[in-house]
C-alpha cells in the first residue's frame, strides 16, 4: 500500500459548547491548527504517483479562504471539536476536489496542539 500525506495549517478561534463553565475550552480561545490529508493506493499511476501534490491546491485555497483567521463557531453549524472538524474537512474534500483525490482519500487528521490530534478515516 502506498501512502502520501499533505499538511496544511490555519489559525482560528472556537468555543466548545456543552462543557462545564470551569473547563478552559468553554471559553473563546484560539489554535494554530494543522490538517493532514492522507491518500492511499495499492498502485501508482503511470508517472509513479499516488496523486500529484499539486492537486491539493484546491484544499489549501479552501482552508485559507474559509477557515483561516475565523471564529469557527460563526461559520460551522456543529460544535467545532477537532473530531468534528476532521470529518467536516474529509467530507468537504469531496466537494472541492476532482474525483482522483476522493478515490484515494483515506483520512484527515486535525491537530489543535503539537501533542493532540483527532483523525477521521474512511470506513
Amino acid at each position: 500500500m502506498y501512502i502520501i500525506r499533505k499538511e496544511f495549517s490555519f489559525s482560528a478561534s472556537h468555543q466548545l459548547m456543552g462543557l462545564t463553565q470551569e473547563h478552559p475550552c468553554s471559553n473563546l480561545h484560539g489554535h494554530n491548527y494543522t490538517v493532514v490529508v492522507e491518500l492511499r493506493s495499492k498502485e501508482l499511476n503511470k508517472i509513479g504517483f499516488v496523486f500529484d501534490y499539486r492537486g491539493f491546491q484546491p484544499i489549501k485555497s479552501w482552508i485559507d479562504g474559509q477557515l483561516d483567521h475565523r471564529n469557527l463557531n460563526d461559520i460551522l453549524d456543529f460544535n467545532p471539536t477537532a473530531e468534528n472538524i476532521a470529518k467536516y474537512i474529509f467530507n468537504k474534500i469531496t466537494d472541492i476536489c476532482e474525483n482522483d483525490i476522493y478515490i484515494h482519500l483515506f483520512a484527515v487528521e486535525v491537530s489543535e496542539t503539537p501533542k493532540t490530534s483527532a483523525r477521521y478515516e474512511r470506513d
